[in-house]
């Protein structure tokens, strides 16, 4: 595959949250489908906002254009399709949890019902970047100025933020034109009087089976993840000079990298990690060339099979963890979570 046409299918740029409300120290038990693990902090946050693409996404994009609305997209949770590029809850579900609220509603359901802002918003939308293009999709920049639009009509105080960037290919001018876009952006949310920023580094994009079937599945790619990680230094280097620049708002860095790392390497010690036969093998994958997870013929027979046990396997399909995948993560990335408070 080109470069261009790669870097088009996997650019799927980033989460953003937003955390607002009262903290809260007390001691209190948190649960996972398959194991407990103790907290010794219960923070009370009121707010989460979410801006992103596909691996934040949880049902903005359209029925008529999403596959995330397909079966078998769903399968773990809740048994059908709910808008998430996985085969149930992602990241945004168990970062929710964290902090303690339900996962916010997406952005397009903003006037369903009375409390639509009781957790907050998600504004992500799958197949959206960081740069303005051709798309009629809601790009970073523009789902940014959704919330602005919105906190004209709520108020909140004491805001806090959290930012995973998923920004994957490209080449080294490329990535330094990213990350200086995305420096722009953590400028333009701080000047709405934010106090905490955390941005979570690049996934290693080598290892996405859209990737390793060039190996069957056995090997991630060394060259991708390299970029993945020149991404990840450029960005460490500007959010260091952001923190000397401004005393008022705190940045730090979640480790998107290594979490995935550890799991691909099974070398967690996270109670509740899940150490996968092969990590890069998709569950969910075409039966032809050129079929997806979730496409069907003219006359709606299945174009892709489903692994036996999806709770099994990291990856869903080409691009996207599983539901077990993203928990494995959030597992991995629960010291470097504590940095929030």
């Amino acid at each position: 595959m080109e470069p261009r046409k790669l870097l088009s299918s996997l650019f799927y740029f980033s989460l953003l949250s937003l955390l607002s409300g009262n903290q809260k120290v007390v001691g209190s038990a948190h649960h996972h489908h398959h194991h407990k693990h103790r907290h010794l902090f219960d923070f009370k946050l009121s707010k989460l906002f979410v801006f992103g693409d596909s691996y934040a996404d949880t049902g903005n994009l359209g029925r008529s254009v999403g596959r995330s609305w397909k079966e078998p997209y769903g399968i773990t949770f809740p048994g059908k399709p709910t808008g998430r590029f996985s085969s149930g809850r992602v990241l945004t579900d168990y970062l929710a949890k964290f902090v303690g609220i339900k996962s916010p509603i997406p952005y397009k359901l903003r006037r369903v019902g009375g409390k639509y802002l009781t957790n907050g918003m998600n504004f992500a939308y799958g197949g959206t970047g960081v740069f303005q293009s051709t798309s009629p999709l809601p790009n970073m920049t523009t789902q940014i100025g959704f919330f602005q639009q919105l906190i004209k009509e709520e108020v909140y105080n004491s805001l806090e933020i959290q930012q995973s960037s998923a920004a994957i290919l490209g080449f080294p001018s490329f990535i330094t034109q990213v990350v200086k876009e995305l420096v722009l952006n953590l400028k333009r949310i701080q000047g709405l009087g934010l106090k905490k920023v955390a941005v979570t580094t690049l996934q290693p994009s080598g290892c996405v089976p859209q990737i390793t079937v060039a190996s069957s599945f056995q090997k991630c790619n060394g060259t991708l993840n390299s970029l993945a990680s020149f991404h990840n230094l450029l960005l460490k280097q500007s959010v260091a000079k952001l923190n000397n620049e401004t005393k008022e708002t705190t940045i730090v860095i979640i480790d998107l990298y290594s979490a995935f790392m550890t799991v691909f390497n099974n070398k967690s010690d996270h109670l509740g990690s899940s150490k996968f036969e092969n990590p890069l093998k998709p569950c969910c994958v075409g039966i032809s060339n050129g079929d997806l997870c979730g496409n069907v013929d003219e006359s709606g027979t299945k174009k892709y099979k489903v692994c036996e046990n999806p709770e099994a396997a990291f990856f869903w399909d080409t691009v996207h963890p599983t539901q077990e995948g993203w928990r494995s993560v959030y597992s991995a990335l629960q010291a470097n979570l504590q940095q929030l408070y």
